[in-house]
């Protein structure tokens, strides 16, 4: 017998779990369909526990920088599988949260892998599930190249599998993942070398910020090594890991090697043919504004639609698509314009909005730059300073702020308010406008010239 809602979500994620609870507030009854554990990529492999371990990062450089302000402390032993029990205990209590908050708000639970038999019609756990709204949030999982011995390394996923720190791993990719444990790793005690396919890492951000980030990993010691490409890994008779460059260089002695080159749709199990839902060539489930796909009552939204793959975008488009499905709020739809994001890389990385070159390519001459760089106050005393960039980008006469670029110590923290003027339309007349905070690092936005 077939048991009917008014919405299934497929993946039980940022964006499945948010589309289900809201619509379920607004008196929809609706399930969840899941196969693996509660909270998606962010809460197990993603956001959650990569912030537990860049904060312990944190602390290691601290604990580096306390002797410049007179402390009498060493850093003394890093227990990673200490670090490690607690964290997944930490994420294994939202998982446990999610369940019983679902049951709470009689949200049905369909644990299984989600297939379409039709247009309105799905199978999961050996029963078909049919419903007037479904959504497809199933999210993404990390890409292994197709080279000789791919799978002596691990993925993202497995980093946060690992039960020590590695005394030298070798991380193949340039984006914010990348960056992101090679600053981790490094800062907790391994020898890091990170492999870029291009000439940058960090490529579709302003240039500031990667030439930032670039200079502070390498005054870190992380060996980076640009347009340098894996074409081959092998074991060794030690166990080590040989990695073999497409110039034919051989470099060997590598406890681990991460890949973290990029991500690919979990499109693939859910006979998306079968409901008539299209794809483009990688396998994303393209959507319109209204997070709609090519069939009327099928929507999808988070990773899986393949642009501004991060946890509050899923969830902020799944709270409004349940507000213009079951809310009355027929207009109701989320703006993917001035989304900020930040890297938690070694320095941080926050943006917002336009970078330099992009806002040049659209607007030309009416763009002017204005820029800060600086040693924040914290580092005036320490013997590893790290300087703090910012970047404001300005269009137009009244100079409209159309893009906000910070690294540097606090970033991660300052943006979010600047991010909200911005939406509100600011100006630099606005930012100058505005009071500085004394002594900050963000006072700097405000007092630009």
């Amino acid at each position: 017998m077939k048991k009917h809602y008014d919405l299934i979500a497929i993946g039980a994620g940022s964006g499945g779990l948010s589309i289900a609870e809201h619509a379920a507030q607004h008196g929809a009854s609706c399930a969840v369909v899941e196969s693996g554990r509660l909270g998606g990529t962010c809460v197990n492999v993603g956001c959650v526990p990569k912030k537990v371990m860049w904060n312990a990062a944190m602390l290691a450089h601290a604990l580096r920088d306390a002797p410049d302000y007179a402390f009498e402390v060493s850093r003394g032993d890093f227990d990673w599988a200490t670090l490690k029990r607690k964290r997944d205990a930490y994420v294994g209590n939202i998982n446990d949260w999610y369940e019983t908050y679902l049951k709470d708000s009689d949200i049905d639970l369909i644990r299984g892998h989600a297939r379409f038999l039709d247009a309105h019609t799905l199978r999961a756990d050996g029963q078909a599930l049919s419903a007037e709204h479904i959504v497809i949030a199933p999210g993404t999982r990390p890409i292994l190249p197709d080279i000789p011995g791919a799978r002596l390394g691990i993925t993202s996923d497995g980093f946060f599998e690992l039960r020590e720190v590695p005394r030298r791993v070798a991380i193949a990719g340039s984006g914010y993942i990348a960056v992101e444990l090679a600053g981790v790793l490094n800062a907790l005690g391994a020898e890091v070398s990170l492999f870029l396919r291009n000439q940058h890492l960090l490529r579709e951000f302003d240039a500031m910020l990667r030439e930032g980030l670039m200079e502070a990993m390498l005054d870190d010691g992380i060996n980076i090594l640009p347009m340098t490409r894996i074409a081959a890994v092998s074991r060794e008779n030690d166990d080590k890991l040989r990695l073999e460059l497409d110039n034919g260089q051989l470099l060997a002695d590598y406890d681990q090697l991460i890949w973290a080159i990029g991500r690919e749709p979990n499109a693939d199990r859910l006979d998306l043919a079968k409901a008539g839902v299209e794809t483009d060539s990688r396998g994303f489930v393209p959507v319109d504004g209204w997070q709609n796909t090519s069939v009327p009552g099928i929507y999808a939204l988070g990773d899986i639609i393949g642009k501004a793959q991060l946890t509050p975008v899923a969830i902020a488009a799944a709270r409004r698509l349940g507000d213009r499905l079951f809310g009355n709020q027929p207009e109701r739809r989320l703006d993917y314009d001035l989304i900020p994001s930040v890297v938690f890389s070694h320095p941080p990385i926050a943006t917002v909005g336009l970078s330099e070159d992009e806002a040049r390519a659209r607007h030309g001459d009416a763009v002017r730059i204005y820029q800060s760089r600086f040693t924040p106050m914290y580092h005036a005393f320490t013997r590893h300073p790290v300087k703090v960039s910012m970047k404001l980008v300005t269009v137009g006469a009244r100079e409209k702020v159309v893009g906000c670029h910070v690294i540097g110590m606090g970033a991660d923290e300052m943006l979010q308010g600047f991010a909200v003027a911005m939406r509100m339309g600011a100006t630099k007349r606005d930012f100058d406008d505005t009071i500085a905070i004394h002594p900050t690092g963000a006072e700097e936005l405000v007092t630009m010239r």
